[in-house]
C-alpha cells in the first residue's frame, strides 16, 4: 500500500507542474536593447514600471545601465545600482524584474522629494536583456555596457524608446 501511495505522489507531482513562461516559446530569447526616460515624482514613488512584451524566459537577465554622460557624441554607461552621495545622505538609482516586467527605481536613506531635480528627471537608462542560453559563456554582471553588447553580439545601432 506504501508503494502505491508513493507512486501517486510521485505521479501527482509531475502531472500537476506548473507552467512557466518558457513553456509559451518555441525558439529561443533574442538578446535586446532598448532604453527608458522615467521621471521619478513623489506621485510614482519615485519608482518607474515597464511591461516586457514578450516576456522574457524565467533564466534570462535583465542589466540596466545609466547614461552617466556625452563627450564628443560619445555615451557612457554605468551598470546600476550607481550610488550617489549627497548633503543629506546618499541615494541610488536601482532595478528589478520578473518574467513579465520591470522597474527602475530610486532608493535613498533621506526624502527622495529632496533629491535635485537633475537626479529625478530626464534620466536615460539603458535596458539589456541577456538570454539565459549565454550564461554558460560568461556572466555579464560586472560587465560594463561595451562588453555586454559586444560579447552577446546585440546590435544596438537603433534601440527602441519604451514609454
Amino acid at each position: 500500500m506504501k508503494r502505491i501511495i508513493t507512486l501517486l505522489a510521485v505521479v501527482g507531482m509531475f502531472s500537476l507542474q506548473s507552467c512557466t513562461p518558457d513553456d509559451n516559446f518555441d525558439s529561443d530569447t533574442i538578446s535586446e536593447v532598448f532604453e527608458v526616460n522615467p521621471s521619478f515624482t513623489q506621485a510614482n514613488g519615485f519608482s518607474v514600471t515597464y511591461a516586457l512584451d514578450p516576456v522574457i524566459f524565467s533564466s534570462d537577465n535583465i542589466l540596466v545601465y545609466e547614461l552617466v554622460d556625452t563627450a564628443d557624441g560619445i555615451d557612457t554607461w554605468a551598470l546600476l545600482p550607481q550610488v550617489y552621495y549627497f548633503n543629506l545622505g546618499s541615494a541610488q538609482y536601482n532595478y528589478s524584474f520578473s518574467y513579465d516586467q520591470f522597474s527602475v527605481f530610486i532608493d535613498s536613506d533621506f526624502d527622495s522629494a529632496l533629491l535635485p531635480s537633475d537626479f529625478r528627471l530626464g534620466k536615460t537608462f539603458r535596458i539589456v536583456i541577456v538570454p539565459g542560453d549565454f550564461s554558460a559563456k560568461s556572466t555579464a554582471a560586472g560587465m560594463d555596457y561595451k562588453t555586454v553588447i559586444k560579447t552577446y553580439k546585440i546590435d544596438d545601432s537603433n534601440v527602441k524608446v519604451l514609454k
